[in-house]
């Protein structure tokens, strides 16, 4: 029997969540009691999506999946005006405005009939694998989103929180560099103020900083914050803290938001927000940084890609940067393997 794609249906943590009972954008509610999906868009409400039942999940046949042609991919910023946001951004940090920008782009094509975000997740699972990968379908919701996922935004254990900022790319460990490791430094320093707003005085730490990890096509450098929550802070207070991710805003946050806005023609939507699960009986959850993230709107297949820019940043190879991330998804998404846009 075919699947029923009108059905809401979620795969996070290793989870199939079944049986919605719920929605919500009051993120009080996940304080209080059941299994909840969670998606915060980089910009607007977030949805809180209580499920009554979950398994574990297991891949399908990759074959599931028809998507876009190869050539169909267009992107909102050709390479010569993301070219020109990397130097207004270097322009800006010149003129003390800010440190760190994420400049990103989005990549579309047009959407292919009867498709299917749990069966593009499904192919995601075995092309690109992810250790915080998301698959989210709220058709009475209009949310279609798969995320392949590398980065923890934040994991709860009680009163524990721990965040695990992604900053500094390349196609292998030698080409790894000092711009990529001041990059995520500054995130670091970043994460552990957001942290430090809602956390115990003196219990934000940094375990793990700037660490290689492996990634399929790629090489990320990683870091770890971890702090006690202060006595009654909920999740609104710990988003609110920390959200956006500092890891796809830049630094100060504000600054870098406003360049965001400035340099961007168009909105995130799901991508560089978060997607993931919290089992507010047992006071866990795992967010993702929603990087590597597909999603459907208006009749269209979307996917972002992009990079911090530093001062010492170049513009072309952060457009390569861009397009390394984005590689090995289109190849995915598309029937073939593609080039990151046309």
């Amino acid at each position: 029997m075919p699947p029923d794609v009108a059905a809401p249906i979620a795969v996070v943590g290793g989870w199939a969540a079944t049986g919605l009972l719920d929605v919500t954008s009051d993120l009080s509610a996940l304080d209080g009691r059941g299994f909840w999906v969670v998606v915060v868009p980089f910009a607007g409400p977030p949805v809180c999506a209580r499920f009554a039942r979950r398994r574990p999940f297991a891949p399908g046949p990759m074959g599931r999946w028809r998507g876009p042609a190869a050539g169909e991919w267009s992107t909102s910023l050709d390479r010569d005006h993301f070219v020109r946001g990397v130097e207004s951004i270097r322009a800006a940090i010149a003129a003390g405005d800010a440190h760190q920008v994420n400049l990103t782009r989005r990549l579309s094509a047009p959407l292919p009939a009867g498709a299917d975000v749990v069966s593009l997740g499904d192919a995601l699972a075995r092309g690109n694998p992810a250790p915080h990968a998301a698959v989210v379908r709220l058709p009475a919701q209009g949310l279609h989103v798969a995320s392949a996922s590398p980065e923890r935004f934040l994991r709860r254990s009680g009163a524990v929180v721990e965040s695990r900022p992604i900053k500094g790319t390349a196609p292998d460990l030698r080409r790894l560099s000092g711009k990529d490791r001041a990059e995520n430094v500054m995130i670091v320093d970043l994460v552990r103020n957001d942290l430090g707003r809602v956390c115990e005085w003196g219990s934000v730490t940094v375990p793990g900083l700037c660490e290689p990890e492996h990634h399929p096509g790629l090489v990320h450098l990683v870091s770890t914050v971890r702090g006690r929550l202060r006595p009654g802070v909920g999740w609104p207070e710990l988003l609110d803290a920390t959200f956006p991710p500092g890891s796809v805003t830049g630094a100060p946050k504000v600054a870098a938001l406003d360049l965001i806005a400035r340099l961007e023609p168009v909105p995130r939507g799901p991508y560089c927000g978060a997607v993931g699960w919290v089992d507010a009986d047992a006071g866990t959850g795992d967010l993702n940084v929603a990087i590597r993230t597909f999603w459907f709107e208006e009749g269209q297949v979307h996917l972002g890609t992009g990079g911090g820019i530093t001062w010492a940043s170049e513009a072309g190879a952060e457009w390569e940067e861009t397009e390394l991330k984005a590689h090995r998804l289109l190849a995915v998404a598309s029937s073939s393997p593609v080039a990151a846009t046309r």
